[in-house]
């Protein structure tokens, strides 16, 4: 599976976003209202986050933290491009529904990595709970 598409696959609910980043269920409404966010939803209209959502969530609680302001963070993440667009909505090929065994194979590939190269990874201390 490509990297790219990994990190754009939208695994994480709203509960483990917020373990994530600290932040409150009504912040990550906040900056998807302000479209600095776009998780994807499922059929009953839950929120799913990918892996990018997390890092950009990281991103905006960070630039706050420095005290940019919400239209500074907005020209701040204006100048990247956006990231958490799945790939295969950019080409011509319709999405692939992944089964839970995809997604597994993927949270244990991240979690082995984590730390490799000195690449640090967002989520190695959430996913360890899943593994034994």
């Amino acid at each position: 599976m490509d990297k790219e598409i990994r990190r754009t696959m939208p695994v994480f609910p709203m509960s483990i976003v917020q373990k994530l980043t600290g932040l409150s269920a009504r912040q990550i409404r906040y900056y998807e209202q302000h479209q600095l966010i776009h998780p994807e939803r499922t059929e009953g209209n839950r929120r799913m986050f990918s892996l990018n959502d997390v890092e950009r969530l990281l991103e905006i609680k960070s630039l706050l933290d420095e005290g940019v302001n919400l239209a500074g963070i907005k020209h701040v993440l204006n100048m990247k491009p956006l990231e958490n667009e799945h790939p295969s909505s950019r080409s011509e090929h319709p999405k692939k529904d992944l089964s839970n065994a995809d997604v597994m194979k993927y949270l244990k590939t991240e979690l082995i990595e984590a730390g490799k190269y000195g690449k640090s990874s967002l989520i190695q201390g959430e996913l360890s709970r899943f593994f034994h």
